[in-house]
């Protein structure tokens, strides 16, 4: 099979997203509690969505070096995203006080899912015959 040729941003939207994991959520969750914290705070459940989200940063950042050999790392990434946000979208609607979620951490799932989802190949090409 043919690597197929990945869009020429993918890498930097990998770095990026990688980057944004690592570091922007907890900036995200300080500066705008009412889109990423739900209330009431609570510290053990941050750390763990912190250290899967940070461990995901690491490998997206490593991804980037050659996204065709990381396409189901990058798969994954989209895939959970969406249920992810799914998932938080009906706890957001469903709890009035956690409304905010929707335009914060929900908007961000579906946006990471959809540039991802349009920069990466779908699967491996076949040989071309000779």
């Amino acid at each position: 099979m043919n690597a197929p040729s990945p869009s020429p941003l993918l890498r930097p939207v990998l770095r990026i997203f990688g980057l944004i994991f690592i570091f922007g959520i907890f900036v995200l969750n300080r500066l705008w509690p009412s889109g990423w914290a739900w209330a009431p705070e609570q510290p053990a459940y941050l750390q763990m969505i912190l250290a899967i989200y940070i461990t995901l940063g690491v490998f997206l950042l490593l991804a980037a070096r050659d996204p065709i050999r990381h396409l189901s790392l990058i798969w994954f990434t989209v895939w959970s995203s969406i249920v992810h946000a799914v998932v938080m979208a009906v706890h957001s609607v469903t709890d009035p006080g956690q409304i905010g979620h929707l335009w914060g951490d929900v908007a961000a799932l579906l946006l990471t899912a959809a540039v991802l989802a349009a920069l990466t190949p779908r699967q491996l090409s076949a040989p071309s015959p000779t």
